[in-house]
């Protein structure tokens, strides 16, 4: 019924929205607390922004996907959870990855 080509740029499609194994390195190297880290707030701030980042990208393209759309706002909101824990927990980590992630200090 459908092509092969139609099979592969569906499944091409879905990898462009997740992050690959190497990008997800990329983005949080420089915030890990040690090798195993995948919880720590810095950790889980810097790979929403990645994905923040890719996603806005896309919606850019993609003006009517609004299910991406909610998906990017809710995404947007848990970072800013994680960004407020983090500034009462401990000021100079959040001052530290503001900078290092380029994201507007809250006050």
């Amino acid at each position: 019924m459908y092509g092969g080509a139609y099979v592969t740029t569906i499944s091409q499609k879905q990898n462009t929205m997740a992050l690959t194994k190497r990008q997800k390195v990329n983005a949080t190297k420089e915030v890990k607390r040690h090798d195993t880290d995948t919880g720590s707030p810095e950790y889980q701030i810097a790979l929403f922004t990645t994905r923040i980042v890719k996603l806005t990208a896309h919606l850019k393209k993609n003006k009517q996907d609004f299910h991406s759309r909610r998906g990017l706002l809710k995404m947007v909101a848990k970072r800013k959870k994680l960004l407020d824990y983090l500034a009462r927990t401990d000021e100079k980590v959040y001052k530290k990855i503001v900078k290092k992630l380029e994201l507007r200090e809250r006050k």
